[in-house]
Protein backbone atom coordinates (compact mmCIF):
# COMPACT_ATOMS: atom_id res chain seq x y z
CA UNK A 1 0.00 0.00 0.00
CA UNK A 2 1.25 3.95 -0.69
CA UNK A 3 2.24 5.68 2.26
CA UNK A 4 -0.53 8.35 2.26
CA UNK A 5 -2.82 5.45 1.54
CA UNK A 6 -1.69 3.88 4.80
CA UNK A 7 -1.96 6.72 6.70
CA UNK A 8 -5.72 7.06 5.73
CA UNK A 9 -6.55 3.99 6.76
CA UNK A 10 -3.94 3.21 9.48
CA UNK A 11 -4.61 6.89 10.98
CA UNK A 12 -1.63 6.50 13.77
CA UNK A 13 2.43 6.02 12.86
CA UNK A 14 4.17 5.86 16.16
CA UNK A 15 7.82 6.94 17.36
CA UNK A 16 9.82 4.72 19.03
CA UNK A 17 13.28 6.50 20.84
CA UNK A 18 14.89 4.14 23.60
CA UNK A 19 17.89 4.08 25.60
CA UNK A 20 18.22 0.27 25.35
CA UNK A 21 18.25 -1.66 21.55
CA UNK A 22 16.83 -4.61 22.83
CA UNK A 23 13.77 -3.18 24.48
CA UNK A 24 13.18 -0.38 21.35
CA UNK A 25 13.61 -3.66 18.77
CA UNK A 26 10.70 -5.43 21.04
CA UNK A 27 8.80 -1.93 21.28
CA UNK A 28 8.67 -1.99 17.25
CA UNK A 29 8.22 -5.43 17.18
CA UNK A 30 5.04 -5.58 19.77
CA UNK A 31 3.32 -2.35 17.98
CA UNK A 32 3.57 -4.51 14.80
CA UNK A 33 1.77 -7.39 16.96
CA UNK A 34 -0.84 -5.00 17.81
CA UNK A 35 -1.92 -3.46 14.57
CA UNK A 36 0.27 -0.65 14.32
CA UNK A 37 2.09 -0.96 10.62
CA UNK A 38 3.76 2.58 10.21
CA UNK A 39 6.46 2.45 13.05
CA UNK A 40 9.46 5.26 13.07
CA UNK A 41 12.67 4.54 14.68
CA UNK A 42 13.99 8.12 16.17
CA UNK A 43 17.75 8.25 14.67
CA UNK A 44 18.44 9.94 18.47
CA UNK A 45 17.35 6.67 20.18
CA UNK A 46 20.16 4.44 21.14
CA UNK A 47 21.83 1.86 18.69
CA UNK A 48 19.22 3.17 16.26
CA UNK A 49 19.94 1.44 12.81
CA UNK A 50 20.98 -1.27 14.66
CA UNK A 51 17.32 -1.80 15.82
CA UNK A 52 16.15 -0.72 12.30
CA UNK A 53 18.69 -2.81 10.11
CA UNK A 54 17.18 -5.70 12.92
CA UNK A 55 13.31 -5.01 12.63
CA UNK A 56 13.78 -5.23 9.27
CA UNK A 57 14.93 -8.71 8.95
CA UNK A 58 12.29 -9.67 11.18
CA UNK A 59 9.07 -7.86 9.81
CA UNK A 60 10.11 -8.56 5.58
CA UNK A 61 10.83 -6.09 3.06
CA UNK A 62 7.35 -4.99 2.23
CA UNK A 63 6.49 -4.04 6.04
CA UNK A 64 6.50 -0.53 6.33
CA UNK A 65 9.90 0.95 8.56
CA UNK A 66 10.25 3.94 9.33
CA UNK A 67 14.01 6.19 10.25
CA UNK A 68 12.61 9.97 12.07
CA UNK A 69 14.75 12.40 13.29
CA UNK A 70 16.58 12.47 9.89
CA UNK A 71 18.98 15.43 9.83
CA UNK A 72 20.80 15.27 7.20
CA UNK A 73 21.70 13.77 3.73
CA UNK A 74 23.99 11.21 5.86
CA UNK A 75 21.31 10.35 7.71
CA UNK A 76 18.98 9.87 5.17
CA UNK A 77 21.59 7.57 3.47
CA UNK A 78 22.31 5.33 6.86
CA UNK A 79 18.61 5.16 7.40
CA UNK A 80 17.68 3.85 4.15
CA UNK A 81 21.03 1.19 4.27
CA UNK A 82 19.97 -0.01 7.47
CA UNK A 83 16.45 -0.82 5.51
CA UNK A 84 13.72 2.28 6.69
CA UNK A 85 11.80 2.29 4.25
CA UNK A 86 10.09 5.65 5.06
CA UNK A 87 12.02 8.92 6.43
CA UNK A 88 10.64 11.41 9.12
CA UNK A 89 12.45 14.68 9.74
CA UNK A 90 11.96 17.10 12.40
CA UNK A 91 12.24 20.13 10.29
CA UNK A 92 13.07 21.01 6.58
CA UNK A 93 16.98 20.90 5.23
CA UNK A 94 18.92 18.19 3.66
CA UNK A 95 17.39 15.52 5.35
CA UNK A 96 14.44 15.76 3.41
CA UNK A 97 15.67 16.78 -0.32
CA UNK A 98 17.74 13.43 -0.17
CA UNK A 99 14.87 11.08 0.83
CA UNK A 100 12.81 12.26 -1.96
CA UNK A 101 16.21 11.78 -3.81
CA UNK A 102 15.83 8.03 -2.88
CA UNK A 103 12.85 7.94 -3.78
CA UNK A 104 11.42 7.17 -0.27
CA UNK A 105 7.98 8.49 1.29
CA UNK A 106 9.35 11.99 3.73
CA UNK A 107 7.39 12.67 6.75
CA UNK A 108 8.98 16.44 6.74
CA UNK A 109 8.69 18.56 10.08
CA UNK A 110 7.00 21.53 9.57
CA UNK A 111 5.53 24.66 11.95
CA UNK A 112 4.61 27.20 9.52
CA UNK A 113 2.93 28.53 6.84
CA UNK A 114 6.35 28.58 4.81
CA UNK A 115 7.35 25.72 5.71
CA UNK A 116 4.21 23.87 4.48
CA UNK A 117 4.36 25.29 1.26
CA UNK A 118 8.48 24.66 1.16
CA UNK A 119 7.70 20.82 1.87
CA UNK A 120 5.30 20.52 -0.42
CA UNK A 121 7.39 22.26 -3.07
CA UNK A 122 10.00 19.79 -1.84
CA UNK A 123 8.04 16.76 -2.74
CA UNK A 124 7.27 15.62 1.11
CA UNK A 125 4.67 12.40 0.79
CA UNK A 126 3.48 14.24 4.17
CA UNK A 127 3.71 17.03 6.41
CA UNK A 128 5.08 16.60 10.17
CA UNK A 129 3.22 19.69 12.41
CA UNK A 130 5.80 19.32 14.55
CA UNK A 131 5.91 20.37 17.44
CA UNK A 132 1.89 19.86 17.59
CA UNK A 133 1.90 21.24 21.18
CA UNK A 134 2.16 24.86 19.46
CA UNK A 135 -1.45 25.90 18.65
CA UNK A 136 -2.91 22.35 18.58
CA UNK A 137 -6.24 21.40 16.64
CA UNK A 138 -7.06 25.15 16.15
CA UNK A 139 -3.72 25.80 14.85
CA UNK A 140 -3.63 22.60 12.49
CA UNK A 141 -7.02 24.08 11.56
CA UNK A 142 -5.55 27.23 10.05
CA UNK A 143 -3.04 25.72 8.47
CA UNK A 144 -4.98 23.50 6.43
CA UNK A 145 -7.25 26.39 5.56
CA UNK A 146 -4.52 27.53 2.22
CA UNK A 147 -3.07 24.21 2.02
CA UNK A 148 -6.65 21.97 1.51
CA UNK A 149 -4.92 19.20 -0.62
CA UNK A 150 -1.41 18.52 1.52
CA UNK A 151 -1.51 15.35 4.09
CA UNK A 152 -1.33 16.82 7.40
CA UNK A 153 0.44 14.19 10.76
CA UNK A 154 0.35 16.23 13.74
CA UNK A 155 2.65 15.00 16.03
CA UNK A 156 0.73 14.25 19.75
CA UNK A 157 1.95 17.02 22.33
CA UNK A 158 3.91 15.07 25.80
CA UNK A 159 1.04 13.69 27.93
CA UNK A 160 -1.83 14.03 25.41
CA UNK A 161 -4.27 10.85 25.44
CA UNK A 162 -6.27 8.49 22.77
CA UNK A 163 -8.79 11.43 22.78
CA UNK A 164 -6.87 14.33 22.47
CA UNK A 165 -5.06 12.89 19.70
CA UNK A 166 -8.22 12.15 17.50
CA UNK A 167 -9.34 15.70 18.39
CA UNK A 168 -6.43 16.35 15.65
CA UNK A 169 -8.04 13.90 13.26
CA UNK A 170 -11.43 16.05 13.82
CA UNK A 171 -9.86 18.91 12.88
CA UNK A 172 -8.49 17.81 8.85
CA UNK A 173 -5.23 15.41 10.27
CA UNK A 174 -5.00 12.44 8.08
CA UNK A 175 -3.22 10.78 10.97
CA UNK A 176 -1.13 11.19 14.04
CA UNK A 177 2.37 10.95 15.48
CA UNK A 178 2.74 9.75 18.67
CA UNK A 179 5.60 8.57 20.83
CA UNK A 180 5.88 8.69 24.45
CA UNK A 181 2.39 9.48 25.28
CA UNK A 182 1.83 5.72 23.40
CA UNK A 183 5.36 3.92 23.75
CA UNK A 184 6.15 4.82 27.59
CA UNK A 185 9.05 3.37 28.95
CA UNK A 186 8.30 0.66 27.12
CA UNK A 187 11.78 1.54 24.48
CA UNK A 188 13.79 1.45 27.62
CA UNK A 189 12.69 -1.86 29.40
CA UNK A 190 9.39 -1.27 30.41
CA UNK A 191 6.05 -3.02 30.64
CA UNK A 192 5.15 -4.32 26.98
CA UNK A 193 1.85 -5.57 28.42
CA UNK A 194 0.61 -1.95 29.02
CA UNK A 195 2.09 -0.71 25.70
CA UNK A 196 0.00 -2.99 24.19
CA UNK A 197 -2.89 -2.05 26.18
CA UNK A 198 -2.01 1.90 25.07
CA UNK A 199 -1.85 0.78 21.54
CA UNK A 200 -4.96 -0.61 21.70
CA UNK A 201 -6.47 2.43 23.07
CA UNK A 202 -5.12 4.86 20.79
CA UNK A 203 -6.51 2.78 17.91
CA UNK A 204 -9.68 2.55 18.85
CA UNK A 205 -9.70 6.23 19.22
CA UNK A 206 -8.09 7.47 16.30
CA UNK A 207 -10.70 4.66 14.06
CA UNK A 208 -14.00 6.06 15.94
CA UNK A 209 -13.32 9.46 14.05
CA UNK A 210 -15.12 9.18 11.02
Amino acid sequence: MEFTAALRVERLVVTVRGKDPEASFRTVMTLVEEGVPLVEVSLSGTAALEVIERARRALGEEAWLGAGTVLTAEDAQRAADAGANLLATPGLGRGVAESVRQGLPVLAGVSTAGEVAEAGRAGAAALKLFPGSVGGPAYLRALRAPFPELVFVPVAAAGADPAGAAEYLESGATAVSVGAPLVGDAADGGDLHELRRRAAEFRASLRAVC
